[in-house]
Parts: structure tokens; sequence; C-alpha cells
């Protein structure tokens, strides 16, 4: 049994190097800006709102990839979304491209367009989900790219289900598959040999819960950290009042079905005025994370306009 442990033990630990971050340490998360590192400009693609990015650090860069959202289709498919791409070095200054990274090309993405990324590097590759939206049903894409400029598109992944969303990739293998929690009501979790083909399992790994902040919905949020303690995926979630705050949980870090621990309370709360108002109200929306300069950086979309930052210090 001793030798089977210490075996366990350098499998996990050659997934990725983990974070020396405590989860009961997840309560000193904090705004780091009162303003919002984003918002809307222009009269083109991201003229209406800017909101729920990816994010990722390079060599001290962190590049954030949000979702754009002009002015067409309003009240019909509600603006048709591409992913914008803008750089950091401090990870509160942005500058933008002035074009953006993907845009909508294919039948399952228009109208409505491409939504929601999440991103994670794998090998060599980036690996990006996305929402796609036609206008009437959403389907949990995947590109990838070399250089994070040029994207290739691979289609919806999730084939047994009409409608899905929110896709957050462990960024490397667990008993020699990828996993990936999704979904916008209940958390699912899908394996892959490949990352393109996906096997979904059916009963979900995580619930709303009755008469707590996230009693009518869980999304994923940004890709899972792997901390010395397990998995730990941020979720976002809404009560019936149609407040959304986030929460955290942890996972057993080698069976990702297998939940731990779950905060018992939001980690922040809408408080600020472009929290608060917006195209969809009192709304924090997390889905981007990068450690920078031993700090973690969380993005989160704000009232589906704005994007915003919270941070802690690590070990």
């Amino acid at each position: 049994m001793k030798k089977l442990g210490i075996m366990i033990f350098i499998l996990f630990a050659s997934l990725v190097l983990s974070i020396g971050l405590k989860f009961e340490d997840l309560k000193d998360l904090k705004r780091l800006s009162l303003s919002p590192v984003l918002m809307p400009q222009g009269v083109d693609f991201e003229s209406k709102a800017v909101f729920n990015p990816a994010a990722i650090e390079i060599e001290g860069t962190v590049y954030l990839f949000y979702r754009a959202e002009d002015w067409t289709g309003v009240n019909r498919w509600n603006g048709t979304s591409r992913i914008g791409l803008a750089k950091s070095q401090d990870g509160l200054n942005f500058t933008r491209e002035s074009s953006p990274i993907i845009e909508p090309t294919e039948k399952y993405e228009i109208p409505g367009g491409c939504e929601d990324p999440r991103i994670v590097k794998i090998d060599d590759l980036y690996i990006m989900t996305y929402t796609s939206y036609d206008g009437s049903t959403a389907r949990l894409c995947l590109a990838y790219s070399k250089d994070l400029k040029h994207w290739t598109k691979i289609g919806p992944i999730i084939k047994t289900m009409k409608w899905s969303k929110s896709g957050a990739i462990i960024p490397k293998k667990i008993n020699g598959k990828y996993y990936m929690y999704f979904g916008d009501s209940k958390i699912y979790l899908a394996t892959s040999n490949d990352l393109r083909n996906w096997q979904v399992y059916l009963k979900p790994v995580l619930y709303p819960r009755p008469g707590k902040f996230d009693s009518r919905l869980v999304e994923p949020g940004p890709p899972p950290l792997i901390t010395e303690e397990g998995i730990l995926p941020f979720y976002n979630s809404a009560d019936y009042s149609g407040i959304y705050r986030p929460g955290a949980t942890l996972f057993d870090p080698m069976n990702p079905k297998k939940l731990l621990k779950r905060t018992r309370k939001p980690l922040i709360e809408p408080e600020l005025s472009w929290e608060k108002n917006g195209q969809v109200p009192n709304v924090i929306f997390l889905e981007g994370s990068v450690i920078h300069n031993n700090f973690l950086l969380i993005y989160y979309g704000a009232a589906d306009t704005y994007i915003g930052v919270l941070g802690m210090p690590l070990n």
C-alpha cells in the first residue's frame, strides 16, 4: 500500500506543478480595482459590452480573451458576440487588439456569435473552449492555436446534448484522460483521449443547493487550478432573485468526480455600480485566472457589460 501511495503521489505531481493555495484562504480574494479593467468602446465589435474573459499568462504577459458584443440583433439574439484580445504586463492595465481574434463563421455560430471563452495550454497548443449561438441553440465548441492569433475551429464537442455551454478543461491528463467540467444549470464532467471526442458522465458532479446563494443554477468558471489539496474549480451561480455570485469547489486529485469541499458562502457579491447595473444587473461571473508575479488573478464579467479583476497573494 505504501508503494501504491508513492506511485499515486508521483503521478499526480507529474500532471502539473501545484500551487500553494489552501481552500480556506479563498476568503482573502479581493477586488484589485474599483473600476473595470476593460469597458465597451467604439462603434464596432465591442461597442455594446465586453465581459466573461478567458486569461492565460505567458512569459510575464497576461493575455485576456474576452467576449465582445455589438449592437446588432437587439431584442432578438442580444448582439453578435466575437472574441477580442487584450494584453497586460501588470494584469490591470490592458492594450487591446483592434480586431477580434475569433469571429462567427460557421452556421452554428450565426447570428449570435462566439461567446464566453476559456483557455488552457496543453503541450505546444493553446486550447480554447467557447459557446457558439445560432440564435436558438448554444453549443460548446473548441478551437486550437499555436500562436494565440490564428485559430482552428473543430466545432461542437458535446454530441449527446442539444444544448451545452461553459467548458473548463483540466490542462493535463489524469489516469490517462483529459477531463472537462461543463454545463449551465448543473455541472457535468466529460472525458477525452484527444481533446476532440468527449464522453459525458450522465450524472452531474455539482448541483444547485436549495436555499443557498447557488440555489437556481451552477456553471463552471475558469479552467480548474491544481493545488496541493486537489483540483480547484471555481464556479458561477445564481439564486432565484437573479443575483449571480461565484463559489469554489475542491475535487479529489485522482478522481475529478469526487467532491471534497464546497464554499458555504459566495466568494464575492455584486456591490459596485458597474457590477449591479448593466445589460444583466447584479452579475459577477468568473471565467479566467492566471498566476502572475505570485498573485492569483481572476477576471470576471460584471453585469454582462464590463470586466473586473479579483486577486490574492500566494504563499
